[in-house]
C-alpha cells in the first residue's frame, strides 16, 4: 500500500459519547459494521462517537511539505467501525461524520479527491505546560460561536492499560470512507502505542446540532462518558480503495 501522507498528531483531546446504534446507520460505508465497546465481559456494548480535538504537524504528503500547509490544528467527530476480510481477520477502523481544519486547501482536495467530510473554518489552539501540569484547548468558529474542547492534565504521561477503554479508544488503525459512487476508500493509519496524561479536569462547550446536524442535538445535554488526552506521535498513512460490496 503506497504512503500518501507522513505527520505527527500530538495532543489528542479525545471525549467519548454513547449514542444509539441506529443514529449511525446512514454513515456507515459499505463492506463494515459497527465496532462496539464492552466494559466488561457481562456488561452492555457501548456505541461510542468521539470528539477528537489534536495538532496536525510537520505534514508530508506523498513526500512533499506544502508552504503553510505543514500545521494546523484538526477538529472532528467520528464512530468506530471493524471490517472482516475474505481470510477471517478483522480489521478496526473509524468513520468520520465531519473534519474541521483551518485550510482550505486542504479541505477541497480532500472533498473533492477522496469524499472525506472536511470544511475549513477558523481554528484555534493553545497547549501550554509546566514540570507538573499540561493545558490543551482546541477551539474552532462556526455559525457566528466558538466551540470549544479542553483538558487539563498531569504532565507525565502513562501508558495505556491492554484491554481499557484507552486501548479501545486508539488502537483503531484503519479509515473508511462512503465515496459518492458507491465504493468505500480504506487507508491504514500506521503508529507506535500511545501514551496518555491523568486528566483532572475537561471542559467542552459544543453544540452538536450545528456542528452535525440535528440527529446530534441531544449530545448538547449529555456529558462525556470518558475523555482522555494522548500525547501522539508520529503517524504514516497509507491508502487504497476497495469496491464495497
Amino acid at each position: 500500500m503506497p504512503t500518501f501522507l507522513t505527520a505527527e498528531w500530538r495532543k489528542l483531546i479525545m471525549a467519548q459519547y454513547e449514542v444509539p446504534t441506529e443514529l449511525l446507520a446512514p454513515f456507515l460505508p459499505g463492506g463494515v459494521e459497527l465496532d462496539l465497546y464492552q466494559p466488561a465481559p457481562n456488561a452492555p456494548p457501548r456505541c461510542y462517537v468521539s470528539l477528537v480535538g489534536f495538532l496536525f504537524d510537520r505534514v508530508r504528503v506523498k513526500g512533499l511539505a506544502i508552504p503553510f500547509h505543514t500545521r494546523f490544528e484538526e477538529i472532528n467527530l467520528r464512530f468506530y467501525v471493524r471490517r472482516t476480510e475474505p481470510d477471517g481477520t478483522s480489521k478496526r477502523g473509524v468513520v468520520f461524520i465531519r473534519e474541521f481544519v483551518p485550510r482550505r486547501a486542504i479541505a477541497f482536495i480532500a472533498r473533492r479527491i477522496y469524499d472525506e467530510p472536511y470544511l475549513a473554518i477558523p481554528t484555534r489552539r493553545e497547549i501550554s505546560a509546566t514540570t507538573e501540569t499540561l493545558t490543551a484547548e482546541y477551539r474552532w468558529h462556526l455559525a457566528g460561536r466558538w466551540h470549544t474542547l479542553s483538558a487539563f492534565a498531569s504532565a507525565q504521561p502513562q501508558p495505556i492499560a491492554p484491554a481499557s477503554e484507552e486501548e479501545f479508544i486508539t488502537e483503531h488503525y484503519w479509515g473508511y470512507t462512503k465515496r459518492r459512487d458507491g465504493r468505500t476508500s480504506v487507508y491504514e493509519v500506521q503508529h507506535p502505542r500511545w501514551h496518555v496524561y491523568p486528566i483532572a479536569a475537561h471542559p467542552i462547550a459544543a453544540d452538536f446540532a450545528t456542528l452535525y446536524g440535528p440527529q446530534f442535538a441531544f449530545l448538547n445535554d449529555q456529558p462525556a462518558a470518558s475523555v482522555l488526552l494522548a500525547e501522539g506521535s508520529a503517524v504514516t498513512v497509507r491508502s487504497h480503495t476497495l469496491q464495497a460490496p
